[in-house]
């Protein structure tokens, strides 16, 4: 069965550029066994899940001899798929150190993918010190909805070090279904005409409206995004300036109990804490590079909440989840008071309106296996469907499970997820909380933000700033 690529997956794959690629990247840490994570397991374990994520055997087409803008591409599968071009292996020299992990990924995260192929990567990275192995993962925006579409990395994930059987899957890809058919197909949807527009239209903004109450939700919707654009431009920043091909990665990390702890105090979100131990950093880094810093300045962040429903209880992998809503807040890295700046910030999430915006996933009711990769994703969506111009930069917060978690029987230790930079964004910013601790994975370009190396301390410093102020 051929199918069409919706309107927001097309305009992922189509309007990409060599210096903003819309990859969905993920970075897992993994405790060595005795006997070694062999690539020979990992590969068997990937193909037992792919039956769960038939997009990852499949390849774009588009639809040849058509007028590109009338005729959106297709999904259609790959016959000469191969697992080991997609599954590689590389290697530090032993012992690699974490700094030389993250310059690893920040190459492999600007290397472009093949677009004549599905589009995802997978790394087994060996040679890392205190006896770990990484994984990285590269998947295309395009390629995951979190409907019909879940990240690689939700599924390959295991609550028990061995889990239950798979059912042999046997996978015959097919038949190309030929250009001839493709165009009768695209000719057919243009003759539709308006009605089919008004629904291409109504999917990349609310997904299609079936009923009555649909109808409502969708008109709300699209309510919510006017009322967002209506903000108006992003204050100026150093954040905004020309991406290059090339990246900068590194990471940070605290305990779930201190977020905790503070947001006891102050009787806010988690989220809300996240968000003032980022301003408190950038405030720092903005001073750090000579910036007037006036109690007034603000930097605007893209912050899509993609929670579940009690984010702070998370019991991990089929928990049900809410729906992934925008959130443009103005982070107030003028203020010198860490409480007045978490007040604010909470102020902003009370204000916020709950109406769902933009996420083809919105009718999910549970996401099974391990959610925080594709909850990633669904915020990326949310986000890249504003002009980049209306905020800074891009961060996104995804609840994981609160116990351990495997991958081909290996213990996962640490997960961060490598965010995609935004038109004319030098940084990105994706937390993850799992097993107790909180996972901040930071990617940011190259030339316009040399010194992102410092971020880490700067979050620590803010979090701590605020501890201190709870006690």
């Amino acid at each position: 069965m051929v199918t069409r690529l919706s309107n927001a997956d097309a305009s992922f794959y189509r309007l990409e550029n060599s210096a903003t690629p819309m990859y969905v990247g993920s970075l897992s840490i993994l405790r060595r066994p005795r006997s070694g994570l062999s690539y020979e397991t990992l590969l068997a374990t990937i193909e037992q899940r792919l039956p769960q994520i038939p997009r990852y055997r499949q390849k774009v087409r588009e639809v040849s001899g058509f007028p590109i803008q009338l005729a959106r591409p297709v999904w259609v599968d790959d016959p000469e798929f191969d697992i080991t071009y997609h599954v590689r292996r590389s290697a530090l020299p032993s012992p690699g150190s974490d700094e030389q992990l993250h310059e690893l990924i920040a190459r492999l995260a600007a290397r472009p993918l093949d677009k004549s192929r599905p589009l995802w990567e997978m790394y087994l990275v060996e040679g890392l010190a205190k006896n770990r192995i990484a994984l990285y993962t590269k998947s295309h925006q395009a390629l995951i909805n979190g409907m019909s579409a879940l990240e690689i990395g939700h599924v390959i994930a295991d609550r028990t070090r061995k889990p239950p059987p798979f059912p042999e899957d046997i996978w015959i890809p097919e038949r190309d279904p030929g250009n001839t058919r493709l165009i009768l197909g695209a000719i057919g949807d243009w003759i539709a005409g308006p009605g089919a527009q008004v629904q291409s239209v109504g999917s990349a903004l609310a997904g299609l409206a079936t009923s009555y109450s649909e109808l409502v939700d969708a008109g709300r919707r699209v309510f919510d995004v006017v009322r967002t654009v209506a903000r108006g431009t992003a204050p100026s920043s150093p954040l905004n300036a020309t991406v290059s091909r090339n990246r900068r990665f590194t990471v940070a990390r605290g305990k779930l109990d201190d977020y905790r702890a503070v947001r006891a105090r102050y009787d806010c979100d988690v989220n809300d804490v996240v968000l003032a131990v980022i301003a408190g950093a950038l405030s720092n880094w903005l001073m750090s590079r000579g910036e007037t810093v006036a109690q007034t300045r603000t930097v605007r962040a893209m912050a899509p909440l993609s929670v579940y429903e009690d984010p702070l209880n998370s019991t991990g992998p089929g928990q049900p989840i809410s729906q992934v809503t925008p959130f443009l807040v103005d982070l107030p890295v003028g203020e010198g008071n860490a409480v007045v700046r978490l007040s604010q910030i909470a102020h902003a999430t009370e204000s916020n309106p709950t109406a769902a915006s933009l996420v083809d996933a919105r009718t999910i009711v549970t996401l099974s296996g391990f959610a925080p990769p594709t909850l990633h994703a669904m915020g990326i969506r949310v986000a890249t469907t504003f002009p980049a111009r209306l905020f800074n930069l891009l961060i996104t917060n995804a609840p994981g499970a609160q116990s351990q978690m495997y991958i081909a029987g290996t213990k996962l230790l640490e997960t961060y997820s490598v965010p995609p930079l935004l038109h004319n964004q030098a940084l990105a910013i994706s937390v993850t909380s799992y097993n107790g601790m909180l996972y901040y994975g930071i990617n940011a370009d190259r030339d316009a933000m040399s010194d992102v190396d410092m971020l880490p301390d700067l979050l620590n410093q803010a979090l701590e700033e605020l501890l201190e102020a709870s006690r």
